[in-house]
């Protein structure tokens, strides 16, 4: 992690790693632009360089911050004794609904990073992808698939379930309408709704 930039008021390392995650998160690491990010955070791109020297500096950042950051948030889950996938299901997603509290664009970033195809870019996070892969893997090895109907393939049912949620939150982007407890309450009332339906 870059000691240097801790040492900004926490205001304004804020601002720059939201406005960092937003353009990445909209735009991707090939389009998005230094000079968004400096825009968007109100900041001189001299002040950026410094703390981050180029994009995939920044870009490298900010991906070691949110999965330090969701992981962080994610063992809350860890330590509950759950066992019930859409229960499970509901904790990740609180888990991440805290996260988009004080960084609205941290999960679009993290689910963008996904489809990223910039070579210098997937070496710089390769690392800490795989941090972030294994605590969601240890929520899903704690799932407790045996109480599920007999013709429901459990590991099919989360990964329905993961494009539903993912859909949800670019729908809510798209429409400038996000707000983390909203977002939060729609996911849960979808999970609650396909559990009534696979248990029926």
């Amino acid at each position: 992690m870059n000691g240097k930039f801790f040492d900004l008021k926490k205001e304004k390392q804020d601002r720059m790693i939201n406005a960092a995650l937003k353009v990445f998160a909209l735009h991707g690491y090939r389009h998005a632009s230094t000079d968004d990010i400096v825009r968007e955070a109100a900041i001189s791109k001299g002040l950026l360089f410094h703390y981050f020297e180029s994009k995939l500096g920044v870009y490298a950042f900010v991906y070691d911050y949110s999965v330090r950051y969701m992981t962080l948030e994610l063992s809350t889950v860890m330590d509950i004794k759950e066992t019930e996938p859409f229960e499970l299901l509901k904790l990740q997603e609180e888990a991440r609904m805290h996260a988009m509290r004080g960084y609205p664009y941290m999960q679009q970033f993290l689910n963008r990073s996904l489809t990223e195809d910039v070579n210098e870019a997937l070496v710089a996070i390769e690392e800490k992808r795989a941090v972030l892969q294994e605590a969601y893997e240890q929520i899903h090895n704690r799932m407790d698939f045996s109480g599920l109907p007999a013709d429901v393939d459990g590991n099919k049912l989360c990964k329905m379930l993961d494009f539903t949620i993912k859909g949800l939150m670019s729908e809510r982007f798209a429409e400038d309408s996000f707000q983390p407890e909203m977002l939060y309450k729609e996911i849960t009332d979808y999970l609650e709704m396909m559990k009534k339906l696979t248990y029926k």
